[in-house]
């Protein structure tokens, strides 16, 4: 027995030979606005106050009536792509994941699509990634932790850029108020004697977050001397760099205790390198960490940490692109949002031993 086309397509499969109705046809069955289809369809924010029955009836009539939105048509009558680029050094570490996570639930809720795409610091592929979305042709642009080069020939926002560039706006942390938290904190705990792992070379915020702790530091009259300071090295997203941080800066004898370290990352390496060094957080050395991400109040001992709000960093990027895809540009529309830090003490911060040797073996 031969088994016909419209035999093989049971119900709610589409029939791949069926007429794709338009839009304007999908309204007219339902007796819906356009706007309301294209909520529920789109998964927005906005469709939570639509009835459950209601997008039942949308999702229904799309199997049955073959429905597929026109993509191409809509990109070519409002000359956009609904698409925005995303530039982030990697996906596995914490920081990148939580701001992009801010990112693709607006772009999500507006219903753009997100391409990222990773550069790891590479020069070469820091010059060739924004080719790519370009070449994409993105609507624009969102450079998380990546020096924008040049002034972009689409809209673009910067997370933590802190180069001023033409066009570009910039999402900052208040890093003079970061550093202020941090240091106010380790003196109320009877610290003096505070050392710092500073971030890579590389990264967008070293140079800014070291400028803002020396300045502080000075202000509250807390000398930092250069044997208590060490660098960031490689470009691991693990633990690790901290790690062999802590253990250069163990290995010159330098009496602290107490250390600030560039990020939660580092700071867990810097506690597992303390640890085997003999010595005990907090009992023996405070440690502070930078970003809050998920891990750091899993963290044992759960870590104390200057929080960026890294997705409300990204949900205010991606809106404030939304807002330049949307309106007119004149080439000069840059500036700086500066979104405010927040101190979290967890158990990784006590206050100072009385011994004179804390710090060293």
């Amino acid at each position: 027995m031969n088994v016909t086309q419209s035999q093989r397509t049971g119900r709610g499969e589409r029939d791949s030979n069926a007429k794709v109705i338009t839009l304007k046809e999908l309204t007219r069955i339902l007796d819906l606005s356009p706007t309301t289809i294209s909520l529920v369809l789109n998964r927005a924010r906005g469709a939570k106050s639509i009835p459950k029955e209601t997008k039942d009836r949308i999702f229904e009539a799309v199997r049955k009536y073959n429905y597929r939105p026109n993509f191409l048509a809509r990109s070519l009558r409002v000359r956009r792509t609904f698409s925005v680029g995303v530039l982030v050094p990697e996906l596995s570490d914490g920081y990148s994941a939580q701001v992009l996570a801010g990112i693709e639930q607006r772009l999500l809720d507006a219903g753009y699509l997100c391409l990222v795409t990773t550069h790891h610091h590479r020069p070469e592929l820091l010059e060739d990634r924004p080719l790519l979305l370009y070449e994409r042709c993105v609507d624009g642009i969102i450079a998380v932790d990546t020096p924008v080069r040049g002034q972009p020939p689409t809209p673009v926002v910067s997370v933590s850029g802190h180069h001023r560039v033409p066009g570009v706006l910039n999402i900052e942390l208040d890093h003079g108020q970061a550093a202020r938290l941090a240091l106010e904190h380790l003196l109320r705990l009877g610290h003096r004697e505070i050392a710092v792992i500073q971030g890579q070379a590389f990264s967008s915020d070293t140079e800014v977050r070291w400028e803002s702790i020396q300045k502080t530091a000075a202000e509250l009259g807390v000398e930092i001397p250069p044997e208590r300071v060490v660098q960031l090295e490689g470009d691991s997203p693990l633990p690790d760099t901290g790690y062999e941080a802590a253990k250069r800066l163990l290995a010159r004898g330098a009496s602290f205790t107490a250390l600030f370290s560039f990020n939660d990352i580092s700071a867990f390496g810097a506690i597992r390198a303390l640890r085997e060094a003999g010595l005990r957080v907090p009992e023996d050395v405070s440690v502070v960490g930078f970003d809050d991400i998920w891990e750091a109040s899993y963290h044992i001992p759960p870590l104390t940490t200057i929080r960026q709000p890294l997705e409300e960093m990204g949900r205010l990027a991606a809106s404030m692109l939304l807002e330049r895809i949307q309106g007119p540009r004149n080439g000069e529309d840059g500036g700086v949002v500066l979104v405010q830090p927040e101190l979290v003490v967890r158990a990784s911060t006590a206050p100072a031993p009385d011994k004179g040797d804390a710090g060293r073996q």
